[in-house]
């Protein structure tokens, strides 16, 4: 079984899920996951996890970026050209001074009112199957990070199109800052493209596609990202071989059995409650939480064997 990430560039018209079910056919194997979800529309970063990374997902470390496509003039009940059509004007006049004027309100930390059509859950239920059932939808306000918002290009028409490329925490939605843009403005809007550049540390320079997994023979996949090696946003604490194989064993090692194998220990990021990637001899064994900094818990134990 493979045990490693991918970073998929996912190509347009198809769900994550679909994603994750052509991955697993080419790797031959069931368990694969996926870090953060990408609508059929959207192309670009998909992190994948293979074997036991699926457990390791949520170590990854957070950001996004987009390279986003905004269409004006035109609103849709999904926010993008995907959906329904509910108003259509032109609006030939508009000019970008007017629009650059505006896009500071979308950074910084913002309030945001998701899509209608997303995934997010009221009282259990996901807000696409409200909508899809026709029945009114009230979408949570939340409150998102927008790190940076900037202009790449500009195209005039009777339904100009905007060219943003924008750097995000996890939560936020392209297609509400499209549509809030176009409601600012006036004349509606929707987001008629969407690449995202960047996600949990892996970037689309360095993605993979389907066809490139294909191409792979007896499972030399050189695309293959070593667990470790994706969650280098983590301290990492080294252990003596007896230390380590009882913290496998789930043991809470005490101070005194790890506290002077830290790397960095003197570092500003070094917090009490925390995750840490844990190692012995080289060997990635997991992930292990630092509690009050008297502690080493185990939470994630890789199957490895310690070497002698």
């Amino acid at each position: 079984m493979l045990n490693a990430f991918l970073n998929l560039n996912k190509p347009t018209g198809i769900t994550a899920h679909d994603c994750i079910s052509q991955v697993r056919k080419l790797v031959n194997q069931k368990k694969v996951g996926h870090s953060g979800t990408l609508d059929p529309m959207a192309t670009g970063v998909l992190p994948i996890a293979l074997g036991n990374c699926t457990r390791l997902l949520r170590f990854l470390p957070a950001g996004k970026a987009y390279k986003a496509t905004v269409r004006f003039g035109i609103t849709t009940n999904t926010d993008d050209t995907e959906g329904e059509i509910l108003r259509q004007q032109s609006c030939p006049d508009l000019k970008l001074k007017d629009i650059e004027q505006l896009l500071p309100q979308f950074q910084g930390t913002i309030q945001q009112r998701p899509p209608a059509f997303s995934a997010i859950q009221v009282n259990g239920v996901r807000l696409y199957d409200l909508a899809r059932a026709g029945l009114p939808v009230e979408a949570p306000i939340r409150t998102v990070e927008v790190y940076k918002i900037a202009v790449l290009g500009w195209r005039s028409s009777d339904f100009p199109e905007l060219d943003l490329e924008i750097s995000c925490g996890t939560g936020t939605y392209i297609r509400a800052i499209a549509r809030d843009l176009g409601e600012i403005l006036g004349c509606g809007a929707t987001l008629s493209g969407l690449e995202r550049t960047f996600s949990n540390g892996f970037a689309i320079a360095n993605s993979t596609t389907f066809a490139e997994i294909a191409q792979t023979t007896d499972q030399e996949y050189k695309s293959l990202i070593a667990p470790d090696v994706a969650l280098q946003n983590l301290e990492i604490i080294d252990l003596i071989p007896d230390s380590a194989k009882r913290w496998m064993q789930g043991q809470i090692l005490n101070s005194d059995q790890f506290i002077n194998q830290f790397i960095n220990q003197e570092s500003e990021d070094f917090l009490p409650n925390n995750y840490r990637r844990v190692y012995s001899q080289s060997q990635f064994l997991g992930i292990g939480e630092v509690q009050d900094q008297q502690r080493l818990a185990p939470v994630v134990v890789l199957p490895v064997t310690i070497k002698p």
